[in-house]
């Protein structure tokens, strides 16, 4: 399975780097659609966020800026809710909920979203977790940019100060956007993933930006954690992963590249960050991580708005776990972890899709920080399958244009899950004990 995912993975990377060097992203924001007078479909694959097309990307960048309309109400509500079942009946089950066959709202959602003027725009979104019974900030991504030209060569320079690591990416590869693009607590997953994707609403930072000639994008900035206080109290556990120790530096590199109704995307991401596990400062110590990202999406709008995309990501993670070690919660000094993210999608007239994904994230074998499953790795794999309906993308709701629906099915099988494919936890559990079957429906307005 390891190695079927990462020839696929690594040969989508490989072709469509070689396309693109040879050829001559917000959820669904309906204050957005009425803002530019562009429906849906215009800023997002398959008529629903939040996968963009190069327009959207455009408007992303530039600040959320664009606009048609003299003034619009800049609020947008989102809701998400989901029936879902598993193989095996979960033990113990999800929160207050039944071991299997649930329904639950998986979040109600608020934004406040727009542009002021040609140079400033944003957004702000909070959220009810229906699952938890919780409220907390989620993302944000506020703007300031300018255009200007050097060398007879157009140069956008941006700043964005947002709350998670890739939130501010126009590109639908990286972890703050990438598929599954809505998910459900109520749905059981692996336990080890890359820390880049885990510093969502627990982190500040500021990246500067400059999107070159409409193809070169280059970022650089850093982030930091608030105060355990003040992430309390917006709804934020303090301790997931931990505190960082000063400023994690963030790097990132792009190229894309429009031909005909094709595009292009190839680029990289580097993050460095030292953690205060669990907030812990006795040891004097710092555990340090270094995430290495490679990626490249591909999308190609065919006629009558069928649209096809390929989106892949490979992260190489070093873990030099001193903090953790002093606190007897590693074994080792050092640990890798890599993972493996491609998916591909069909959308028929912007109306109807499906998507198919595969999965791989392995790693060292850690007697401590994997002690909970039989062979002490993080290793777990799979694939997706969705299907999914937007009627009123193209802007034909009959509520108007801040109105749009998407009701989907998904189907996850697991090969691995924490650590092997049978009896990963020494306790007779198997990985397809995990495969999940979910219907959901999203709205927003």
């Amino acid at each position: 399975m390891r190695v079927l995912v990462q020839q696929i993975a690594a040969g989508a990377v490989l072709a469509t780097a070689a396309i693109a060097f040879s050829a001559t992203n917000a959820a669904a924001v309906p204050a957005f659609a009425v803002q530019t007078g562009q429906p849906c479909a215009g800023c997002h694959v398959g008529s629903f966020g939040p996968q963009l097309t190069p327009y959207g990307r455009e408007f992303k960048l530039h600040g959320y800026t664009t606009r048609t309309t003299s003034f619009n109400v800049p609020l947008s509500a989102m809701v998400v809710a989901s029936y879902v079942n598993t193989e095996k009946a979960q033990n113990p089950p999800p929160g207050n909920f039944k071991s299997n066959n649930n329904v639950g709202l998986d979040q109600v959602s608020l934004f406040l979203a727009g542009g002021l003027g040609q140079h400033f725009g944003g957004f702000v979104q909070a959220t009810y977790d229906g699952i938890a019974n919780a409220y907390h900030w989620d993302n944000l991504d506020l703007r300031a940019v300018t255009t200007v030209t050097i060398d007879k060569v157009s140069v956008l320079l941006g700043l964005s100060a947002n709350n998670a690591p890739t939130v501010q990416d126009a590109f639908n590869t990286l972890p703050a956007w990438g598929y599954p693009y809505t998910t459900s607590a109520l749905a059981p997953t692996p336990g080890a993933s890359p820390i880049i994707g885990g510093f969502a609403q627990n982190t500040v930072g500021v990246t500067a930006y400059a999107w070159i000639d409409d193809a070169f994008y280059v970022e650089a900035g850093g982030y930091g954690s608030p105060g355990a206080s003040f992430l309390t109290h917006a709804g934020v556990d303090p301790t997931d992963p931990g505190a960082i120790d000063g400023v994690a530096p963030y790097v990132r590199v792009a190229y894309d590249k429009n031909w005909g109704d094709q595009n292009i995307e190839v680029g990289g991401l580097w993050m460095h960050s030292n953690i205060f596990p669990g907030l812990d400062r006795t040891t004097g110590l710092t555990d340090h991580y270094d995430d290495w990202v490679l990626d490249a999406s591909y999308q190609r709008f065919a006629a009558k708005h069928d649209v096809w995309t390929v989106n892949a990501r490979y992260t190489y993670e070093t873990q030099d776990l001193a903090a953790s070690q002093a606190l007897g919660n590693v074994a080792n000094g050092r640990d890798i972890l890599q993972d493996v993210r491609i998916d591909g999608s069909y959308y028929w007239h912007d109306a109807v899709g499906v998507t198919v994904a595969a999965f791989d994230t392995w790693g060292s074998t850690d007697a401590l920080l994997y002690a909970g499953n039989r062979t002490m790795r993080p290793d777990s794999s799979g694939f997706l399958v969705q299907v999914d309906g937007t009627p009123f993308g193209r802007g034909s709701s009959p509520l108007g244009p801040r109105f749009n629906v998407r009701v989907g099915a998904q189907y996850t099988d697991y090969v691995t899950f924490n650590g092997a494919g049978s009896d990963f936890d020494g306790a007779g559990a198997n990985a397809k004990d995990n495969n999940t079957f979910r219907v959901f429906v999203w709205a927003a307005y």
